[in-house]
């Protein structure tokens, strides 16, 4: 709130600012008085008889009458300090009729003053002399908070507060507080409930009444947790009743205490209109609003409002208005989104109700107090109330049908589709014109309206909420069939929020409703009935209107609008609501002559003031009301009664409208007004150095330009989109274009308002220009206007202007006065469609106004300052974009002139909203080299293509895919231009040097800003990004490619050039796919190739083919396919080693191939356990091989196709026996054999073969090595660190496949898993993968070694950072250094990746020793742990526990190492897995020293039986296949030393474990 006032011109005395003039009345002989103080005043607020002011520094003043005061102040008219606010500093002040209040920076209350009632919060005063401070403590909260305040407002027995949460608390007496009370006075500050939930903007407190101006709730209110439960009953604010396939939700929800209202005032919100009620032709009662909106229904649940008597409030943030859901259209024919939340109980509760409707209808017209559910008692049950709600809805339903009338009219202008640029909002507002409607039309409406629609409206499953009797309410659906349309979405004349989402928090909300509470014995409240209300309700004639502040009098109320309009209603007794309409109790337009636009206005006991803009930008005063003389503000308090009972009875004593107050040109700058009692005050300032002016010139100016923007909007726009004629005469293109157009101008409207709205507040409080929105976030404004012209542009450019003329004449007449005046168009006999081109650029000239004033405002500041440049910079961006937006103008203008001149067919073809004509050549000053004699070829120039046009046809070359090169002038008479296409090169020649430099200028920027450049540069680049569709005959005919691309062909300059290609095949009637990378023209490098058969190919390309290591998934689903193969291809044929897997046949085959054949040595396995090892030729086995089978039979020989023996071999049984001969047949169907039966020798048993491994190609390395980013690199000898520094470098390259580290292992990884996953899972393949392994590793270590060029060799060493001297006992230990080996440094990198596929194989190697070992595993674990150790003899002094605990437990004993031995199943590799052993025989031992209580030394007759225990209790299930990895890749370093002996001991026990016998 606060702010300094300083300029840089030196200001700081602030003696220009802030000076204060009162007086009372209006009468010419006033003048006001001046009343001088210390500094400027901020703020005043005026009580009845007396007045707080706000000065500089914080510092508060009281003058008038101060009876509260303990010593009599000496001169009332004379300010005096409030002493016990020195030291906090305030930043707002209030008054009330006797009482007053401040806010301090901290957001603390202080309240003194008359406290009879309660009104200062504060408990057994009846006065409080001093400022006092008052807590608002938030009970709720645990522990208790204070809630910190950002305003007051004081009335004449009550003070209400507004939190930092947006949240309204009160304390006083009387109904007006809006609290579920029975007993008055509230002293402690209490929070009304009613509102919670809601963002509350300002307060306003009448003499009893109150009045909260409310956000409409919105997206971004979704946050704002909503309350539940009434805090003040406990009961539930929404109910939900469940029905068979839907819930119904109601918030009907209303407290029981406070001012009581009866059943039937609660159902009702304004009577409806009888005879006597006249309507004021300014401010229509009724409007109307349609939403067929589909995106802005609630779909994750509803939104629910709280509402008091039933009346809703406006709950969505826009045109959604006073009906809180929309029915949701049916897109498509899709399903409703959303809960299916019928009102209805059920059919039978229904149908019932509405027979005692029709009875309560007739009542309710017979009496004007009756109403629709006078027999309901508040004591129904749920159910009842229920229906209540449904008959309310139904009765307000039957009030407000006349929208049957005007839908004809509107259905006509529902779009097609909602365009994007009109940021998706929807909703219809009908003009005010259309709002008007008549007696006649409601009373039929009530009789012709049929109850026939609930049911209707029920299967449609739509939730319903209606609003008042002729307010906002929905149009039916029944209605929207009889219209046969289909539903539509709607442009939206009113956004929701900002501008773009940002300016949501940043720009004040015009989305705004009016609540009020308290006595409505005047109609102050504005409900149109004199009831009062115990609680806050929403004045739904307000909703849409743009309230942005709000004032209360004794007995009246005011709303002003970003229109700046004035809205007022309660008590006019005295002409202080501006009119002399009635009833009053109802908002209407104050009466002010045409273009005085009111931005700030208050009230006060009998009269009303308004601060106006007039002709001039310097503010204007009226005042409307009561009459004050002079003897009666100076006599004292008992002849001012008597003077005030006869002005009562003496007529022309008070306004019968505003009256201008002469005085107020005198004042200066009237920065705000305030009115209280019987006085008046104004807050002004002087002009120092034109700096007051501007910033009010510029205020002025953006509320005038809203005003106009209004008046198009409502006057020109809403008419025209009304007319039944518009759909049929624009067509869907233009339709939708002018939609778009519409949208934008909204968007740009509601930023203007709210831009205005924003200057207003700046100007009534602080008045600088460091909050002036159009410095800190002018991008918003520059992007608003710059959309806009462009919608216009399109519109223009497609002839739209044109096409609008008809439906213009057939509206506006012949004579379009209206038209002339709105666009301010200066021309003699404008035709139509230039008035409305003129009329909708007209917004674009206000950047230039924009410039303008910041250049005023610039003046105003020292060029050293930060002020200066901020408005230097944002003054030259307006001005910059307004010539920007002036060319973009000429564009369109040009563009339109040129489609009238062209052909018509081509026309058709090539005119698109975006496009606008750069340059042509019907001139003939561009011709086509070697054209025939009587060719005609013809050049446009857009700013998106190339058009060649000829006799009958035209070509389209897109220029992002467009070079454009001047040839040299060899021949003096030729000035050529070579332009090259992806498919075609031609030869252009200009009639001169200068048309050649021309066009080449023109199309070369042109073709910089169709790549996104600013088009300022001479030459685009060559080499660029584009997508482009070949479209001549051929291999590429109906490709598209999208990439790279160098002087017309696929770009190959880079090494990486990433694209995309398309291309159709024609016999599958589906499309090829390549995505990847290219070079000259050609796939080369990685790639994906999806073919239209469904094979999908990943991997190298080179010119075109497949080439180097890929991947080939053949069938439909690739997570299911047929057949996978993964190695190396050759000019696009599998040759080298690879994998193939065929899933439908079961097979896998391992090995060599060339030209897509299997040839050479090759692994084939299957599902049934057949394993082949051997020779292939022509795709078969042919040659000598191994074949195995699962019962370990072996047959060692020659082949001649699959699984075909044929020739020489040796056939070997599982027991040993083996046939040596001349074999014939296929395995497993019976085989012939002339040979040799061999019962082999006893002891002969070896029959394990050795499998030769094919050796893995090894990819070329060198390109890895070249893309490597920085290597850590360190000069001298490796040390531990380094070593751990290589490591993590490792880890993390590998981790990623942008490594080429990581590539590679990924690569390798999906070979490894192909190979030995699904058939691949054979024990016959352990050998040749552990070898797969190491060789991987030692090869990745000679890449490493070449990174790392300083690392040892294969079993160097790294020496400790400390060599320690270490004792004479051990000379030599083991840690004396680190030793370099392959597998320590790759194994924790490749392991855990490929782990899964290799432990499965151990498995399956040792499934028969570990089945036998897991047999007894389980039979000795069923032993307590005393029969255990005794049978496993453990000696006794090593049994933890003495005998009488052990004798039945379990798992007790050596617990910690069976738990750490356990986690070797857990971990990855060998170096892992042996810690884990050494971690158990260190637990061990900490377990028996503290038995022992000694340091012992352990001897491998004490540990073995202790170890064994252990790896009993263990339970490791695949005992067998842990102990063959950790051998097969241990670290050969580790053989002999201290985890050697315990890795030994380990598998010692593994053995024994399985031959074990228990007696």
């Amino acid at each position: 709130f606060m702010m300094h006032y300083s300029l840089s011109s030196g200001d700081d005395s602030g003696g220009e600012r802030g000076l204060l003039h009162t007086w009372k009345g209006y009468s010419y002989s006033v003048t006001p008085d001046r009343l001088l103080l210390p500094g400027p005043v901020l703020q005043v607020a005026l009580g009845t008889r007396h007045g707080v002011l706000l000065v500089e520094g914080g510092l508060v003043y009281s003058f008038g009458e101060l009876p509260w005061k303990q010593s009599q102040v000496p001169d009332s008219a004379k300010p005096t300090v409030e002493g016990a606010l020195s030291g906090q500093r305030v930043v707002a002040v209030a008054a009330g009729s006797f009482h007053s209040g401040a806010v301090t920076e901290d957001g603390g209350v202080h309240m003194w003053g008359d406290n009879a009632l309660g009104q200062c919060g504060l408990s057994g005063l009846s006065t409080v002399p001093n400022p006092t401070p008052v807590a608002l403590v938030d009970a709720e909260a645990a522990p208790p908070q204070t809630v910190p305040v950002l305003e007051l407002a004081c009335g004449g027995q009550h003070t209400l507060a507004l939190s930092a949460q947006r949240e309204v608390w009160a304390w006083g007496s009387g109904c007006q507080l809006g609290l579920n009370v029975a007993v008055f006075p509230v002293w402690k500050p209490q929070k009304v409930e009613h509102l919670a939930g809601r963002y509350v903007l300002q307060l306003a407190c009448g003499g009893s009444h109150s009045l909260a101006l409310v956000r409409c709730l919105g997206p971004q209110d979704v946050h704002r947790p909503l309350v539940d439960k009434c805090r003040q009953c406990n009961q539930l604010l929404y109910t939900m009743t469940d029905k068979e396939d839907h819930v119904i939700i109601s918030d009907g929800h209303y407290c029981p205490p406070g001012v009581e209202l009866t059943e039937d005032e609660g159902r009702r919100e304004a009577p409806p209109p009888t005879q006597g009620l006249k309507m004021s032709p300014s401010e229509p009662l009724l409007s109307s609003r349609t939403s067929t909106s589909n995106s802005l229904a609630p779909t994750d649940g509803v939104v629910p409002t709280q509402d008091s008597e039933k009346e809703e409030s406006a709950a969505t943030d826009g045109p959604l208005t006073a009906s809180d859901s929309a029915p949701p259209s049916r897109a498509g024919g899709g399903a409703v989104s959303g809960v299916k939340s019928s009102l209805y109980p059920d059919e039978q509760a229904v149908k019932e109700y509405l027979k005692k409707l029709s009875q309560a209808e007739q009542m309710a017209k017979a009496s004007a107090g009756g109403t629709l559910v006078s027999w309901l008692t508040p004591a129904s049950s749920t159910l009842n109330s229920l229906v209540a709600s449904c008959a309310s809805a139904v009765g307000e339903r039957v009030a407000s049908t006349y929208e049957a009338l005007s839908l004809k009219k509107m259905m006509n202008y529902l779009p097609r589709s909602g365009s994007p640029a009109a940021g998706g909002l929807t909703g219809v507002v009908a003009d005010n014109t259309a709002e008007r409607v008549r007696l006649e039309d409601s009373m039929q409406a009530k009789k012709s309206s049929s109850t026939g629609d609930i049911r209707e409206e029920e299967a449609e499953g739509l939730r319903r909420r209606l609003s008042l009797p002729g307010l906002l309410s929905q149009v039916s659906p029944r209605l929207l069939r009889k219209a046969c349309l289909p539903r539509m979405r709607a442009v939206a004349l009113t956004p929701l929020g900002g501008a773009v989402p940002e300016a949501q928090e940043l720009f004040p909300t015009l989305q705004t409703e009016v609540w009020s509470w308290g006595r409505g014995e005047d109609g102050q409240l504005g409900h149109g009935d004199a009831l009062d209300r115990s609680q806050p309700l929403c004045i739904k004639s307000l909703n849409g209107k743009e309230v942005v502040r709000l004032a209360a009098g004794a007995h009246h109320s005011l709303a002003l609008t970003a229109q700046s309009q004035v809205f007022t209603w309660g008590s006019n007794s005295f002409g202080q609501l501006g009119h002399m309409e009635s009833p009053s109790t109802v908002p209407r337009l104050a009466k002010l002559s045409e273009g005085i636009r009111v931005w700030d206005m208050s009230a006060g006991e009998r009269h009303t003031l308004l601060l106006a803009d007039g002709d001039c930008f310097r503010p204007i005063i009226y005042y409307s009301g009561q009459q004050v003389k002079e003897e009666a503000a100076e006599g004292n308090a008992k002849e001012l009664g008597q003077q005030e009972v006869e002005e009562e009875e003496r007529p022309g004593s008070y306004t019968q409208q505003p009256v201008l107050l002469p005085f107020c040109m005198d004042l200066g700058y009237v920065s705000n007004v305030s009115a209280g009692g019987q006085r008046c005050v104004a807050l002004s300032d002087m002009n120092v150095m034109g700096f007051i002016a501007s910033l009010h010139e510029l205020a002025s100016a953006e509320r005038r330009f809203y005003c106009k923007l209004c008046n198009i909007k409502t006057q020109i726009i809403r008419p025209l989109l009304e007319l039944e004629s518009l759909g049929s005469t624009l067509g869907p293109a233009a339709t939708g274009l002018l939609h778009t157009l519409v949208g934008r101008f909204s968007l740009l409207c509601h930023l203007t308002g709210q831009h205005a709205a924003s200057l207003t507040a700046n100007l009534r409080r602080v008045r600088d220009v460091s909050t002036l929105l159009l410095l800190d976030h002018g991008s918003i404004f520059l992007d608003s206007y710059s959309e806009y012209c462009s919608a216009v542009g399109n519109f223009h450019v497609m002839g739209g202007f044109q096409t609008l003329t008809k439906p213009s004449l057939d509206f506006f007449g012949k004579s379009p006065e209206l038209l002339k005046r709105l666009s301010e168009c200066s021309e003699e006999n404008p035709t139509m469609a230039d008035l409305l081109v003129v009329l909708f650029y007209l917004p674009t000239r206000h950047l230039h106004e924009y410039a303008r004033l910041l250049l005023k405002l610039v003046t105003c500041f020292e060029v050293s300052s930060d002020d200066y440049q901020r408005l230097q910079d944002s003054c030259s961006k307006f001005e910059a974009l307004d010539l920007q937006l002036k060319r973009k103008r000429k564009d369109a203008d040009n563009t339109l002139h040129f489609w009238k001149s062209f052909p018509g067919k081509m026309t058709d073809s090539l005119r698109k909203p975006g496009r606008r004509l750069i340059c042509e050549s019907s001139n003939k000053a561009l011709t086509l080299q070697n054209a025939g004699r009587f060719s005609v070829n013809w050049f446009i120039v857009f700013n998106d293509a190339l058009v060649h046009a000829q006799f009958s046809t035209h070509h389209v070359f897109p220029l992002a895919t467009l070079w454009l090169e001047p040839i040299p002038e060899e021949n003096p008479g030729l000035h050529g231009l070579k332009m090259i296409t992806p498919e075609e090169t031609f030869t252009v020649l200009a009639s001169s040097p200068t048309e050649k430099t021309k066009w080449l200028r023109s199309i070369n920027q042109a073709v910089h800003r169709a790549l996104g450049g600013p088009g300022q540069k001479a030459e685009p680049p060559a080499s660029r990004t584009a997508s482009y569709a070949f479209y001549k005959d051929g291999r590429l005919k109906e490709a598209t490619y999208e990439g790279s691309w160098l002087n017309g062909k696929p770009d190959g300059r880079l090494d990486k050039v990433f694209g995309e290609f398309v291309a159709p095949n024609k016999s599958l009637n589906k499309n090829d796919q390549y995505v990847g990378h290219w070079k000259d023209g050609k796939m080369h490098g990685l790639g994906t190739y999806s073919y239209a058969s469904g094979e999908v190919y990943d991997g190298s390309f080179q010119d075109s083919m497949r080439h180097g290591h890929g991947v080939l998934r053949s069938g439909k689903l690739n997570t299911s396919s047929p057949s996978v193969f993964i190695g190396q291809w050759l000019q696009d044929k599998k040759t080298g080693y690879g994998v193939f897997d065929d899933i439908t046949k079961g097979e896998k085959y391992m090995g060599m191939w060339q030209d897509h054949t299997r040839q050479g040595n090759g692994v084939v396995v299957t599902q049934f356990g057949l394993y082949y090892e051997g020779a292939f030729k022509d795709n078969k086995m042919m040659g000598t091989g191994i074949l195995l089978s699962e019962d370990d039979t072996t047959y060692e020989g020659e082949f001649s196709d699959d699984w075909t023996l044929s020739g020489k071999g040796t056939l070997t049984m599982a027991n040993g026996d083996y046939l040596e001969g001349s074999f014939g047949g296929e395995w497993g169907s019976g085989l012939k054999v002339t040979g040799s039966y061999f019962k082999p020798h006893l002891f002969d048993t070896d029959k394990e073969k050795s499998i030769a491994v094919p050796e893995m190609l090894s990819r070329s390395h060198s390109r890895t090595l070249e893309g490597l980013e920085v290597v850590p690199q360190h000069a001298g000898p490796i040390t531990m660190e380094r070593y751990h520094a290589i490591r993590l470098y490792l880890l993390k390259a590998c981790d990623t496949s942008l490594h080429p580290l990581g590539r590679l292992l990924e690569t390798l990884v999906a070979v490894y898993r192909m190979t030995y996953v699904g058939v691949g899972a054979n024990r016959r393949l352990l050998p040749q993968a552990v070898n797969e392994i190491k060789s991987y590793f030692n090869r990745i270590f000679q890449i490493v070694r070449f990174l790392f060029q300083d690392l040892p060799e294969e079993g160097g060493l790294i020496p400790e950072p400390t060599a320690v001297l270490r004792d004479e006992t051990e000379p030599e230990s083991p840690k004396a250094g680190r030793v370099v080996s392959s597998s320590a440094l790759l194994l924790p990198v490749l392991l855990p990746r490929l782990y899964p596929p290799l432990f499965t194989l151990y498995a399956l190697d040792k499934e028969r020793e570990d089945d036998v070992y897991w047999e007894c595993v389980l039979r000795l674990n069923k032993q307590p742990d005393l029969a255990l150790l005794a049978f496993l003899g453990v000696q006794q002094k090593f049994w933890p526990v003495s005998f009488t605990v052990l004798s039945s437990t379990k798992d007790a004993c050596f617990a910690s190492a069976v738990e750490t031995l356990q986690q070797i199943s857990t971990t990855f590799t060998p170096s892992d897995k042996l810690q884990v052993i050494q971690l158990t025989f260190e637990e061990i031992t900490l377990a028996v020293q503290a038995l022992v209580k000694q340091d012992f030394l352990w001897s491998m007759d004490d540990l073995f039986p202790v170890f064994l225990y252990v790896v009993l209790r263990a339970r490791i299930r695949n005992l067998g296949s842990e102990v063959s990895l950790i051998e097969d890749l241990m670290d050969p370093c580790l053989q002999h030393g201290e985890h050697g002996i315990m890795f030994t001991t380990l598998k010692a026990c593994y053995y024994q474990i399985q031959h074990e016998k228990i007696t």
